[in-house]
């Protein structure tokens, strides 16, 4: 068994993985969020960026509403593997379908910052089994280092 001294790495790691979680969570919210509140802006931005032309307020509303899900179950750390493997696909896709933007990097600065939050996404699933703090999946099982 580790010595306590020995655990601290591991719960800093826990704290850093709990404050990406959090940190996704705000911008995926917002995100689905914006498919209600503003459901023209949804519909402009399948249209420009997936090429899903007259969408209809209905088809980005059902999409808002599988996002408050995901991102509901992935706030709280539930069925990690999906609900985080859902977030990475979907900030992914949304990454990769900003390309052109990423051609004109000076006009379109806030673009990159899709950039570093992929990389979280990417983190956070690779090393969900230690993301044990405030988390639902974790407090059905005890993570024992390796």
């Amino acid at each position: 068994m580790p010595t306590p001294a020995a655990l601290l790495p591991l719960r800093h790691l826990a704290l850093s993985l709990l404050l990406l979680r959090l940190g996704i969570a705000i911008v995926m919210g917002i995100w689905a969020a914006d498919k209600f509140v503003n459901p023209g802006h949804g519909q402009a931005v399948l249209e420009h960026f997936y090429g899903m032309g007259d969408s209809g307020v209905t088809v980005v509303t059902l999409i808002g509403l599988a996002q408050v899900v995901i991102v509901t179950l992935f706030t709280v750390g539930l069925f990690r593997t999906w609900s985080y493997g859902a977030v990475l696909l979907m900030h992914g896709v949304t990454t990769l379908a900003s390309w052109k933007q990423y051609l004109d990097a000076f006009d379109n600065l806030l673009f990159f910052a899709a950039w570093p939050m992929l990389a979280a996404c990417i983190t956070l699933f690779l090393l969900q089994k230690y993301d044990t703090i405030l988390n639902a999946d974790a407090m059905r099982t005890v993570v024992r280092p390796s």
